[in-house]
């Protein structure tokens, strides 16, 4: 099997946990394109047999996503699925104030990681330091929301859409928000809508792809090749540089002399290779698939 499989993950399942499901069918050369927490539902790219070699792609890869902050108390994730941190408090807030305050949260912002994370320290991951009630005394870390629109407020709930830069939390964001406001929150629900070029209603749930089980019927779930990472030029290679290509070397491609990287393909469907120029109108495969 080889190609992007995009899942709708669950609610309730680790990204490793889809990621060993799908092996289960043969393929043991399975990844995914970024974590979502087992809370989270959504977009979790999955790259196939060869495809695992374009992950190098995808590790500054923006992020849309839905979801609601809760106000009223924060967790110790910083979730849905944590402890509450603080007594019940009131919630005197209007849509336009949420909407003032997530304004200040847009563009580049320092954010710290929440202590129930992946981000290690000293070698050993943040959230089993927190799970012991060690001090967990995390770096911030730059990075950009780009979009934050809150689309919907009940008095304690905002419902919002966010564009994000790859590393950005969403559980920070809530948890900040509310200690901004003054009564405190955490992040209730979360659907990842998109992964850069790999959208929601291109996602295939668990049950389809049990459905289909074989590798052919899996394989068919993946989406075409000719959508995966679109900001390349693509290029048809004659038998004689397909041949040069697969086996790791340069060919000329003249018709793409202003182009810094390009897609190979034999074919319509077949992606050789991701090359790059070095000279002229010469390019050398920089990934063979």
């Amino acid at each position: 099997m080889d190609g992007v499989l995009i899942v709708n993950k669950p609610g309730g399942m680790t990204s490793h946990d889809v990621v060993a499901r799908v092996r289960r069918f043969g393929e043991k050369s399975v990844g995914h394109l970024g974590t979502l927490d087992p809370m989270a539902t959504g977009v979790l790219p999955l790259v196939l047999g060869r495809f695992t070699r374009l992950a190098q792609f995808y590790n500054e890869s923006d992020k849309r996503y839905e979801g609601v902050i809760q106000f009223g108390w924060a967790t110790n994730t910083y979730d849905a699925e944590g402890e509450p941190s603080c007594a019940p408090q009131m919630v005197r807030l209007g849509l336009e104030e949420v909407r003032a305050a997530a304004k200040e949260f847009t563009g580049p912002i320092d954010q710290y990681p929440p202590p129930f994370s992946a981000k290690k320290i000293a070698g050993i991951p943040a959230h089993r330091l927190a799970r012991k009630g060690q001090p967990v005394n995390l770096q911030p870390k730059r990075v950009e929301i780009k979009e934050l629109e809150i689309t919907s407020f009940d008095g304690q709930r905002a419902h919002f859409k966010a564009w994000l830069s790859s590393g950005t939390y969403l559980r920070s964001l809530a948890h900040d928000m509310g200690k901004k406001l003054g009564p405190s929150a955490h992040l209730a629900e979360l659907t990842r809508t998109a992964v850069r070029e790999f959208t929601l209603d291109e996602a295939c749930t668990l049950d389809d792809i049990e459905k289909a089980r074989v590798p052919e019927g899996i394989t068919e779930l993946c989406i075409h090749p000719r959508l995966v990472l679109p900001e390349f030029p693509a290029v048809v290679a004659s038998p004689e540089s397909a041949a040069r290509i697969r086996h790791g070397a340069a060919v000329n491609l003249p018709e793409f002399s202003n182009a810094a990287v390009v897609r190979v393909f034999a074919g319509q469907r077949e992606l050789l290779a991701i090359a790059k120029r070095v000279a002229g109108t010469l390019f050398q495969p920089k990934v063979v698939l």
